[in-house]
């Protein structure tokens, strides 16, 4: 991987950091519907929608799941900070919103695995189900006309991804982007089948070990460029060794542990 430098180089244009009121939300399962095999999208409504601001494609979001003996209610925000009913907190994990303010939908899309809160939630959600949901806390809004685009991701970066490559197809002036993702099965590539005009290069199974010779071989522009690097704590950080002291400004390159083996 080199990054290729020149004698005139723009200022760079650089993602910005926002900040959003912390509020909980009680929100309700309007539908539940499975998608490309591995993924079951869930879209929530409900009055508490009012006010929802999700800046950046990879915001987190976090969801409490209801659990037998666990108080299942939002907690107050005050000057004393998140006050949950009897101190008992549900437990929770961190999504991708998906948000249609038109039509007052927010929708999840949950990679099913082996056993998971999330996972099992999701694969039982049925219509008129509750679910709470906090934040997003802040953003990272990361310009969508760098010429130059690269993403890596696995499963669980995936909604993410979607999310961006939506918005990127929009723009009157096409850009350049590459995603690099890893797949347990060859069915999922299915969630992207309405997308055209990128170029997704698919590592399935074993060839997922692939992934960084692939990265050590792409010529990053000296400028113009945004680099997304996600899935696996571990695999993230060496992915992050290949982009390091070699010309590549830290700002425009984000790399997101989305999962922990350990």
């Amino acid at each position: 991987m080199t990054a290729e430098l020149s004698g005139d180089i723009r200022p760079a244009k650089y993602p910005q950091r926002v900040r959003n009121e912390l509020r909980f939300r009680t929100l309700s399962v309007q539908r539940s519907e499975r998608v490309a095999s591995h993924f079951q999208r869930v879209v929530l409504t409900g009055a508490d929608l009012a006010g929802f601001v999700s800046a950046g494609f990879d915001d987190h979001t976090k969801l409490f799941f209801p659990q037998a003996g666990v108080p299942y209610q939002a907690p107050t925000v005050g000057d004393e900070g998140i006050i949950w009913p009897a101190e008992s907190r549900p437990l929770a994990r961190d999504y991708t919103p998906l948000f249609n303010a038109q039509r007052n939908e927010l929708t999840f899309d949950f990679y099913l695995h082996q056993s998971g809160i999330a996972s099992d939630w999701a694969q039982q959600a049925k219509p008129g189900d509750t679910l709470i949901i906090g934040g997003p806390r802040g953003s990272l809004v990361v310009p969508e006309d760098y010429h130059w685009q690269l993403y890596v991701c696995d499963e669980t970066g995936m909604p993410a991804l979607l999310r961006r490559l939506e918005a990127l197809s929009t723009l009157a002036t096409p850009v350049d982007v590459t995603a690099l993702i890893a797949l347990e099965d060859a069915a999922s590539k299915a969630y992207f089948d309405h997308l055209s005009g990128f170029n997704l290069q698919w590592f399935v199974g074993a060839e997922r070990a692939q992934i960084p010779e692939r990265l050590q071989q792409l010529s990053v522009p000296a400028e113009d460029y945004f680099l997304w690097l996600t899935g696996e704590g571990e695999t993230v950080k060496q992915y992050c060794q290949i982009f390091e002291n070699n010309g590549i400004d830290q700002q425009l390159l984000r790399a997101v542990a989305y999962w922990h083996s350990k």
